[in-house]
């Protein structure tokens, strides 16, 4: 009876006895996406393959990274000995698979990295989710290649000021911008001052009044060739330190 008694008194210490917790759900933006059929992700492999001693610093994202091909202000990374990693319509996932088990970095002999991706994860995906998904990408990029230093960029600024833009899905952009300034405020303090170094360039691509003129941006997404220029000056310093 005391034993009893004694455990009685224990659990109304404890409070109810309750199931145990459900392990918390894998973070879908830091799931990988395999683009193994994706034919720029075989035109990336066959590159690589030819080239293996080039390749110093790598742009990693989407068609906003894919898009500097084509572009005058790519050859102001001409010294770098720039790859182009960017696929359209990729998310975090995408490149997250593959830096990892998509190879696309192996044989790569990389001083630096470009990121800039997750603008493609809004509206699927909560800001937390999406800098998650960065994340899992930075440190992929670290196991693979220690001596890696990162400049990550903020996601670029998007949408006018009250227009309804996105992919399959109208995001308002009062949406938008509080989403994208949500991500970009958690990804700035990945910036350690060692490997990782955070810097948002968004401002550049503004008019005055803080809206995004069609000289710099026409579709409120994609970027002009003006918008690739100031892309470049805007990081091109940062570069030349980050590959001493």
């Amino acid at each position: 009876m005391r034993r009893l008694f004694t455990a009685a008194c224990l659990l109304g210490l404890m409070g109810p006895v309750t199931a145990e917790d459900p392990k918390p759900k894998p973070n879908p933006a830091a799931t990988k996406t395999n683009l193994a059929s994706h034919g720029r992700h075989k035109l990336f492999l066959k590159r690589n393959e030819d080239s293996k001693h080039a390749g110093e610093v790598v742009f990693l994202g989407d068609s906003i990274t894919e898009a500097w091909e084509g572009q005058k202000a790519w050859k102001e990374f001409a010294d770098f000995k720039p790859v182009n990693l960017g696929i359209s319509g990729d998310r975090t996932g995408g490149v997250l698979w593959r830096i990892s088990d998509g190879k696309e970095i192996e044989n790569l002999k990389l001083k630096a990295a470009v990121i800039m991706i997750g603008t493609n994860n809004v509206g699927g995906h909560s800001p937390e989710q999406i800098a998650g998904g960065i994340k899992a990408i930075i440190d992929e990029l670290k196991s693979r290649k220690p001596e890696i230093k990162i400049l990550l960029l903020g996601v670029f600024p998007r949408g006018g000021r009250g227009d309804a833009v996105g992919d399959t899905k109208a995001i308002p952009a009062a949406k938008l911008h509080p989403a994208i300034k949500k991500i970009n405020d958690i990804i700035a303090k990945y910036d350690d001052g060692k490997s990782v170094f955070y810097k948002d360039i968004g401002g550049v691509f503004l008019d005055a009044d803080g809206g995004l003129p069609a000289s710099t941006m026409p579709d409120y997404l994609h970027l002009s060739g003006k918008g690739y220029e100031l892309w470049a000056k805007a990081i091109k310093g940062d570069l030349e330190k980050l590959t001493k």
